[in-house]
């Protein structure tokens, strides 16, 4: 018996599935935790040794549904209860 190409024949099953958190086929069935993202911990999974990884999950990079309506919030101080001005043509 060899240890290289017939061996790997025999690997059919799977450890990993995926995650219901980041969507990565990072989630290892017995350990029952994310690889990845590190689910089910409160926080998501990021080491400083690995800049691109941090780069790749960091704020931004997401749809921003609710970060992107604060920005433009933000630009117009926050106002509220008040009718736009009508622009002179």
């Amino acid at each position: 018996m060899t240890k290289g190409t017939s061996s790997f024949g025999k690997r059919h099953t799977k450890s990993h599935t995926l995650c219901r958190r980041c969507g990565d086929r990072s989630f290892h069935k017995q350990k029952k935790t994310c690889a990845q993202c590190g689910y089910p911990a409160a926080k998501i999974r990021s080491f400083n040794w690995s800049e691109k990884g941090q780069r790749r999950k960091t704020t931004g990079t997401g749809r921003m549904r609710y970060l992107k309506v604060v920005h433009r919030r933000f630009t117009n101080g926050f106002r509220e209860g008040t009718q736009a001005k009508k622009q002179q043509a």
